[in-house]
C-alpha cells in the first residue's frame, strides 16, 4: 500500500473527524484524482517538442499522456484548430498517492528559492492547483538529457466541500503551504 494512503487512513481521517466534527467516516474528504497538464506551445513549430514533453510526462506519472488539440485557431500564435499543443494525465488510486508522495517529499524540496505553496490557489470547492516551472525537479528526469524546460500545472481534486477542509487535509499529507499572507509576492 502507498505510504500516503496508509497515512490517510491511520492519522489524517481521525484528525479531520476531530477537527471538523464529522458524524460519519464516509463524510471525511479524500483525494479523488490528480490532473497533471502541460501546454507545449513550441509544438506548433516542431512536433519533436511534443514528443519530448510526452516522454518526460510519461516518466513522471507512469502513465501514457493524452494529447490535447487546439479548439480554436489563433493567428497571432500561429495556431490552427486541431493542432496538437498540450498533454494531460489523470492519476487515481495507488498511482495518485505515489505521485503525491514523490511530489511532496522529493520534487518540491528541489525547487530553487522555494518559500512555500500559495494558500490562495484553492477554487472555492476544495480543489487545489499549483504550477511547476520545470520538469527537471522530478527525480525520474535526468537534467543532463533535458533539451528544453517545460512547466506543468498540477490540480488536486478532492471531495472536500470547503477550501478550509481541503487545505487542512493537504497540509496533513505534508503539502508545504506558506504560513502568512504577508509573505505573498
Amino acid at each position: 500500500m502507498a505510504r500516503l494512503k496508509d497515512l490517510y487512513k491511520s492519522k489524517i481521517v481521525p484528525e479531520l473527524i476531530k477537527e471538523f466534527d464529522y458524524k460519519n467516516p464516509m463524510a471525511v474528504p479524500r483525494m479523488e484524482k490528480i490532473v497533471i497538464s502541460m501546454g507545449v506551445g513550441k509544438a506548433t513549430q516542431d512536433k519533436k517538442f511534443l514528443e519530448l514533453a510526452k516522454n518526460d510526462l510519461m516518466m513522471i506519472t507512469g502513465q501514457l499522456p493524452l494529447v490535447c488539440k487546439a479548439k480554436k485557431s489563433v493567428s497571432n500564435f500561429k495556431l490552427r484548430e486541431g493542432n496538437e499543443i498540450g498533454l494531460k494525465v489523470t492519476v487515481r488510486h495507488g498511482r495518485m498517492y505515489e505521485f503525491m508522495d514523490r511530489l511532496i517529499s522529493l520534487a518540491i524540496p528541489r525547487v530553487r528559492d522555494f518559500r512555500g505553496l500559495s494558500p490562495k490557489s484553492f477554487d472555492g470547492r476544495g480543489n487545489y492547483s499549483m504550477g511547476v516551472t520545470e520538469q527537471s525537479i522530478f527525480p525520474e528526469i535526468n537534467p543532463a538529457k533535458v533539451e528544453f524546460q517545460q512547466g506543468m500545472n498540477i490540480a488536486f481534486i478532492t471531495t472536500a466541500n470547503t477550501d478550509e477542509e481541503a487545505k487542512k487535509m493537504l497540509a496533513l499529507f505534508g503539502m508545504p503551504f506558506r504560513e502568512s499572507a504577508s509573505q505573498e509576492p
